[in-house]
């Protein structure tokens, strides 16, 4: 099952099958496309300015829901390039910025969940790593670039050769995410986080996502990341955010933001 809760700027996304570790079967995924799609309507209307993933329970989510798949009919392409990839890649575009409270386990299809999203934060009892092994099958949902980009080739292909899994300190040591926390913490300081980021401006929040984005999946060089960050300054130089800020900082008081890119 899958929920959504928007509140004061913020639309909360929750996995909710605790009694699977939030596995995800078919029906979960077009639900979890649903929700997001829910949600950038609602951003499209200003209502949201911030998004915060997590899982109801133990873990955030254990991958793929397996327990009634027959191997000789299973349609793999269909769920990974069919349901899931799309998935991730409308989850990388959500129009304003998002977070992941990720605690337990962050497996397969749940660690690409955590992939599409923005930043994250993990519980120290996170388990991040490639647990297939043992089921003759092989990393997914982006966790080959992901492992090989921060980890180097070596790191990863013993993560996946021995299917031993990082705690969440490591991950973070090791540059897979963003923060380490106490897992009775991760939730309330996350959701701190986001509310905070909720009242930015979200407008230029997006410019820098898209610049990231960019950096990472056309590999731009210096010159063109500077030429690409004096266009999105110029344009957000235009926005009521902008003015606003500049205002609020020569009259020495605190900005008053409306999410607005223009």
């Amino acid at each position: 099952m899958i929920d959504l809760k928007i509140a004061d700027g913020v639309a909360e996304v929750v996995l909710n099958a605790p009694e699977k570790m939030n596995a995800l079967d078919e029906a979960a995924l077009a639900g979890l496309a649903s929700a997001y799609d829910d949600a950038a309507a609602a951003a499209a209307r200003g209502e949201v300015r911030a998004l915060l993933l997590r899982g109801e329970g133990r873990g955030f989510c254990a991958g793929r829901d397996i327990s009634g798949v027959v191997p000789a009919d299973d349609d793999v392409q269909g769920y990974l390039g069919g349901l899931v990839e799309p998935l991730l890649r409308k989850m990388s575009a959500f129009p304003a910025p998002t977070f992941a409270a990720v605690q337990g386990a962050c497996l397969g299809v749940g660690l690409g969940l955590a992939i599409a999203t923005d930043v994250v934060y993990v519980a120290d009892n996170a388990k991040i790593g490639s647990p297939f092994a043992n089921l003759g099958a092989t990393l997914d949902s982006g966790g080959h670039w992901l492992f090989t980009e921060r980890l180097g080739a070596h790191r990863t292909l013993d993560l996946i050769y021995t299917a031993e899994l990082m705690g969440g300190a490591e991950a973070v040591r090791s540059g897979l995410f963003s923060r380490a926390m106490p897992a009775d913490e991760l939730l309330e300081s996350t959701r701190a986080i986001v509310a905070r980021a909720a009242s930015g401006a979200t407008g230029a929040f997006v410019a820098s996502k898209e610049l990231v984005a960019a950096i990472r999946d056309r590999r731009l060089g210096l010159w063109e990341s500077m030429a690409e960050e004096n266009a999105a300054q110029a344009e957000l130089c235009g926005s009521a955010d902008y003015a606003e800020g500049f205002k609020a900082f020569q009259e020495k008081r605190k900005p008053v933001f409306r999410g607005a890119a223009t």
